[in-house]
């Protein structure tokens, strides 16, 4: 079952199942290392943003774009 990146659990890895952005904020993701079938972890959320670590990197990113991307 799909749920927003915000809702996941923490500390867990979790697979991108789905992007539901504009084409622009897609590629934005995918130059970061975000994309569907990729893994990533979050690390913290809060209704303003998340941490996510993608590979060997963490990225914060606004809770609103958090909400798009779906994970399972």
């Amino acid at each position: 079952v799909s749920m927003p990146l915000v809702m996941a659990p923490v500390d867990t890895e979790m697979e991108v199942k789905k992007i539901s952005a504009d084409e622009k904020t897609k590629k934005h993701l995918r130059e970061l290392g975000i994309a569907e079938t990729c893994k990533l972890t979050l690390l913290s959320a809060s209704p303003k943003g998340v941490i996510v670590i993608v590979k060997e990197g963490r990225l914060c990113l606004d809770g609103a774009l958090a909400r798009k991307i779906l994970v399972a």
